[in-house]
């Protein structure tokens, strides 16, 4: 990956802050976006610690015309997108309701950031691979993407969507040398889960702690820089055999 561009969405904090990291460590040269300031400043500066490079644009996901604004300031900067890692997303913890009584508004944002985003995206730095004859499509997507979801319909739905989105793409770009794949994690610790966890600690009348510990098979949750190995592996050139799949990092919560 030595010298690689990649744009990492969502990495101001959690998977998507594990992946540029272990990115960086592997040579990439890391543009990261997000929507905090803050959090992409520290993490430039972690980048930048261990030798790294990198490039922060601060921008939102929620607006159809963000897709664009990041890609082109790349493009701009250090040249076109190689490996495209769509991790940021919405998840249910935000404003989990039943079905029946959920928000329209919510559901339609969620659709936004966690599929019309990388869509957008995908888009956008697709060409590019095409006549480079290499590239890498890297969705986080989530094992509620294989499952329903409780008070979460936008969320899983958006998931099992963006399983879709992945699994197209990489049947239509497999002969260029480019792959698609989608990265599944299970209850992973972030903060996004952390209000998740509570919520439904509250939800059953059980302790977060209780909840915790039996969030996987292995007693625990899992932690971003479990997820972000497996990312690193499916950017590198000896994963080129690997493409349109949908890969669990849930510690066997989900077999398939």
């Amino acid at each position: 990956m030595k010298n690689r561009i990649a744009l990492v969405t969502g990495a101001g904090r959690g998977i998507g802050r594990a992946i540029a990291l272990k990115f960086a460590h592997q040579g990439a040269r890391l543009a990261i976006t997000a929507r905090s300031q803050d959090q992409l400043s520290n993490l430039a500066q972690e980048i930048r610690t261990i030798g790294g490079e990198t490039m922060i644009i601060v921008d939102d996901l929620s607006d159809d015309s963000a897709p664009a604004r990041i890609v082109d300031q790349v493009t701009k900067g250090w040249g076109p997108v190689e490996i495209l890692v769509n991790n940021a997303g919405i998840g249910s913890s935000q404003n989990p309701k039943p079905l029946l009584n959920f928000s329209d508004d919510f559901w339609n944002l969620t659709m936004q950031v966690n599929l019309t985003a990388p869509y957008l995206l995908t888009k956008l730095v697709l060409p590019v691979m095409i006549e480079q004859h290499w590239g890498r499509i890297l969705n986080i997507a989530s094992i509620a993407g294989k499952v329903g979801g409780f008070h979460s319909a936008a969320y899983s739905a958006s998931k099992h969507a963006l399983i879709g989105l992945t699994k197209s793409t990489a049947t239509e770009v497999a002969s260029e040398g480019i792959t698609a794949n989608a990265i599944c994690p299970g209850v992973t610790r972030s903060e996004m889960n952390t209000l998740r966890l509570e919520y439904d600690a509250i939800r059953l009348g059980v302790t977060f702690e209780k909840l915790e510990e039996t969030a996987t098979p292995l007693g625990r949750r899992l932690e971003p820089e479990e997820v972000a190995t497996l990312a690193v592996y499916l950017a590198q050139n000896d994963a080129r055999g690997v493409n349109g799949q949908s890969i669990n990092v849930c510690g066997g919560a989900v077999p398939f």
